[in-house]
């Protein structure tokens, strides 16, 4: 029962570190320069993934690389997050029931 409980603990907590890094990744400084472009960053977390998954790296440049990857993906959801908002302004003033006018049923 113990073990069980335990095993419980261990599961919520690796849940809470997960929220805990989703929240850091959002409010992380950009460390280094702002990328070009959403793309550009993509391609740069791309690159740290294989540089930290090729356990290649010493502690202090897996935190390093860690920070830098955690404020590009912070950069990309905001990014993501202000096209999402113009989208939906555009949408606003633009999508609207198509109405056919009587003077064009006449032809």
């Amino acid at each position: 029962m113990v073990k069980s409980s335990s095993r419980q603990g261990s599961a919520s907590g690796a849940a809470a570190e997960g929220a805990d890094a989703a929240r850091e990744a959002q409010a992380a400084p950009m460390t280094g320069p702002a990328p070009e472009s959403f793309e550009h960053a993509l391609g740069e977390l791309e690159q740290i993934v294989q540089r930290m998954e090729s356990g290649a790296l010493s502690l202090e440049q897996s935190l390093a690389d860690y920070r830098r990857g955690a404020a590009l993906v912070g950069w990309c959801r905001r990014s993501l997050a202000d096209v999402q908002q113009q989208v939906r302004i555009l949408e606003a003033d633009l999508l609207r029931p198509f109405e056919v006018d009587a003077a064009d049923d006449s032809r």
